[in-house]
């Protein structure tokens, strides 16, 4: 790691990079090779950042002190319930089938980076695409349970998780697993557009995955891109993921531009690629730091949902990291 106490740093699954040595704004940049860190927006921001020095090594841990205060969310309880209902009124009209419905949460943080967090995050939240990335104008630290993609030579796979329950649970409801296959549809048919014909399949249906006090039900979706695919037309074709915005993508997508505020990082894109290989998450589970600390929850609301079980499903996401950055929720 860079002597410099601000030095941009990417890391993820034991890859520490530094040396960061240019900034860009277009896909494009993807195909020169060398090793980019990216970030994308959910409403499709793309910022990709290079660096020069990659190696195997654990992430440098930092303390980190406790937050105290109140965090503040963006909707409260009878609000978030109120979209909940909304939404299955579109359900009714047969607008849409199933929508991710988020909130964010945020507090005022005196820190200069989140590196003190992220080391909490490993150390109390270990999850399978943790990452970290800070560079100029970016800074998260990320405990993302969900593969967004995962990309060797032209072999792709993403593993969307809908379904979630407390630690324990061993069979998850109608809901949960009609709301998965929707989204494996959603994600068969957004890969359908980026490989070759019949080569998209299922190999992992409704699995469930124990993470840090929950379970998730989890399915894998692979297929072998088509010749020549470049990086922008996959950013163009399944941004943003399916699993956090909803089926049909489009008009779920309007319904979450209708009742929330920009997502952000949140519900985004985060990892790196080199070359023809990349490993991106789903920016969920995020904590990203600009005027404030900022943390997004949700939940996926079918016609079967009850609100209030779903407002409790974003505090259940949000409460066990919450506890390891501070604050009251």
């Amino acid at each position: 790691m860079s002597s410099s106490k601000n030095a941009p740093v990417f890391w993820m699954n034991g890859r520490l990079a530094t040396g960061l040595s240019q900034v860009s704004n277009d896909p494009s940049c993807l195909a020169d090779g060398g090793f980019w860190a990216l970030s994308t927006t959910f409403e499709g921001d793309f910022q990709a950042f290079k660096f020069d020095h990659v190696i195997e090594a654990s992430f440098p841990t930092s303390p980190w002190q406790k937050i105290e205060g109140q965090w503040s969310s963006s909707l409260n309880e009878s609000q978030y319930v109120t979209y909940v209902k909304k939404v299955q009124e579109h359900i009714a009209q047969g607008w849409v089938y199933q929508v991710n419905a988020c909130r964010e949460i945020s507090i005022h943080v005196d820190v200069e980076d989140l590196r003190g967090l992220f080391s909490k995050i490993l150390e109390g939240n270990p999850a399978p695409w943790a990452s970290y990335l800070e560079a100029p104008g970016i800074n998260i630290a990320s405990a993302s349970p969900e593969l967004f993609l995962k990309r060797d030579g032209g072999r792709i796979r993403t593993s969307p998780i809908k379904g979630t329950a407390p630690a324990g649970t061993v069979d998850f409801g109608v809901k949960d697993k009609a709301e998965n296959v929707m989204i494996v549809d959603l994600m068969r048919n957004d890969l359908g557009q980026i490989c070759k014909s019949g080569s998209v399949t299922v190999p992992r249906l409704l699995s469930t995955e124990s993470h840090p006090g929950l379970v998730h039900l989890v399915s894998d979706i692979e297929g072998e891109l088509k010749d020549e695919i470049t990086w922008t037309e996959i950013f163009n074709r399944l941004s943003p993921p399916g699993s956090i915005s909803g089926a049909p993508k489009s008009s779920a997508v309007s319904v979450i531009k209708d009742n929330e505020g920009k997502r952000g990082p949140y519900c985004g894109a985060l990892g790196w690629v080199q070359g023809d290989k990349c490993e991106l998450s789903v920016a969920i589970r995020i904590f990203y730091k600009d005027d404030k600390l900022r943390f997004g929850t949700g939940a996926g609301i079918t016609w079967a949902s009850v609100a209030e079980d779903e407002w409790e499903e974003t505090q259940l996401k949000a409460r066990r990291l919450v506890s390891l950055a501070g604050g009251q929720l």
